[in-house]
């Protein structure tokens, strides 16, 4: 999904449009915009034109054959791991992509929101990529807690709910900023659910707020000194329901 709009540099409009990184609303609209502008028209042709000469005059190399063992090599943890993780390959994937793919997207980025917000978002889209969403996978939290011990100050607060149909996947460490920090995956139905717990020592406790961004819906609160953020694509309602409860269950049930 893209903020682009007709209010932006119709040029850049193109570029996006030519990327397909418009949503169907504004790709109609650029679309209009190109059979009633000749100048924007006759830029549409030059830009296809040009990305058609790059493709063709430097083809897409294909990666060396042992670039998964050396990526492996590079982000293997210090301690083994109960179950191998892929993430750390995925996401080399996805910025080598990103950066085959030009410089289009850099442009028409939009501006950078709250960094842990953003960090939060951009790890739970990359879990959803990789081939399990968490590092140690297991409904078992007293598996999952001691899992993170060692690897950062605090082990997070688990819950079980899966009574409550949000039953625990296991967990990872993500980072934001330049810190570990430990997420715990839940699962409804066929969504998944990542709950971050950010330190935020000194903060006073703050009830649930909850909003939007880039289609996935994100709840969050602070307790005892730590921000949590729910994010999934499931419906607002649901994502409201498994705040509530992991908020009001106490963690010996």
């Amino acid at each position: 999904m893209t903020r682009a709009t007709l209010h932006d540099d119709p040029t850049l409009l193109v570029h996006a449009y030519l990327d397909g990184e418009l949503d169907p609303v504004n790709a109609l609209a650029v679309e209009q915009r190109l059979a009633s502008d000749p100048n924007l028209a006759a830029e549409y042709e030059r830009i296809e034109a040009l990305q058609r000469l790059v493709h063709e005059q430097l083809p897409r190399e294909t990666p060396p054959g042992d670039l998964r063992a050396r990526i492996e090599a590079a982000v293997r943890p210090r301690h083994a791991r109960l179950q191998p993780s892929w993430r750390s390959l995925a996401a080399s994937i996805v910025a080598t992509a990103f950066v085959a793919s030009g410089a289009t997207f850099l442009v028409l980025a939009p501006q950078p929101r709250d960094a842990v917000e953003t960090a939060i978002v951009a790890d739970h889209i990359r879990a959803l990529m990789a081939p399990q969403p968490a590092d140690v996978a297991t409904s078992d939290r007293h598996t999952v807690k001691p899992w993170f011990n060692g690897k950062i100050p605090q082990a997070p607060r688990v819950i079980d709910l899966a009574k409550n149909d949000f039953p625990l996947v296991g967990g990872r460490l993500d980072v934001v900023g330049t810190n570990p920090v430990p997420t715990l995956v839940y699962r409804h139905a066929k969504h998944i659910i990542s709950l971050t717990a950010v330190p935020a020592p000194g903060s006073a406790n703050a009830g649930a707020t909850r909003h939007a961004v880039d289609g996935y819906n994100i709840v969050r609160w602070t307790e005892d000194g730590v921000a949590y953020w729910a994010i999934s694509d499931m419906s607002a309602a649901d994502l409201d329901k498994f705040a509530e409860l992991f908020r009001t269950t106490p963690p010996d049930q």
